[in-house]
């Protein structure tokens, strides 16, 4: 818990400074001049994002589920109504106008399986499926996180002197290694847990 909350910080703190400047020259993704609403688009991504960040980290801490459920619900519809489906919405405007082609399709396939798999969380909880909930949560938690772990991989390829690597290249790699790692350690995971989980839900 203690490490996701480092990244859900970093995340905050990579993001908010630049993007609620109002400056579009802070912008950490080159802008589209033909696109004159680019910047907006980009900054109300970047906060719904973050958004998302806070309340799927308050979704999956053991002690908010135990002993405040209510505020454990209330997350998780804010979560999926103002946070995800917005958020990947304005994703999706935005990746025609991505500098990375490969990227682009990963950033649009993991939009797909990020709204996928938490209206699916969302129908099974609905339905009392609390072991279904649970995994479909994990999934769209560790999709969540992808664009972190994006922004860190990026970072780390860009801090080395005499390291450099084109732009395309960091953003090709960041845009697709980061959810499909996640999505794996997110499996293997779930399937070391499996058993544990589904005493505790009965």
């Amino acid at each position: 818990m203690a490490a996701l909350a480092v990244l859900v910080v970093f995340n905050l703190l990579y993001a908010f400074p630049r993007y609620l400047s109002g400056d579009p020259q802070q912008s950490r993704i080159p802008l589209d001049p033909h696109f004159t609403q680019h910047y907006p688009v980009v900054v109300v991504h970047a906060v719904l994002g973050n958004l998302a960040l806070v309340t799927v980290f308050l979704q999956i801490l053991p002690w908010i589920r135990r002993h405040h459920p209510r505020v454990h619900r209330v997350s998780g519809r804010v979560y999926l109504f103002a946070a995800v489906l917005p958020t990947t919405l304005l994703a999706f405007a935005l990746v025609p106008f991505s500098q990375a082609p490969f990227g682009a399709f990963g950033l649009t396939l993991s939009g797909v399986l990020w709204i996928t798999t938490t209206v699916l969380g969302y129908r099974a909880v609905r339905r009392r499926r609390y072991v279904d909930h649970r995994r479909w949560m994990v999934y769209s938690f560790a999709i969540s996180l992808g664009t972190t772990w994006g922004r860190v991989l990026a970072e780390l390829m860009q801090a080395f002197p005499g390291f450099r690597v084109p732009l395309s290249f960091v953003l090709e790699l960041s845009t697709w290694a980061s959810w499909v790692i996640n999505l794996l350690i997110a499996h293997w995971w779930l399937e070391r847990t499996a058993p544990r989980a589904a005493q505790l839900v009965r």
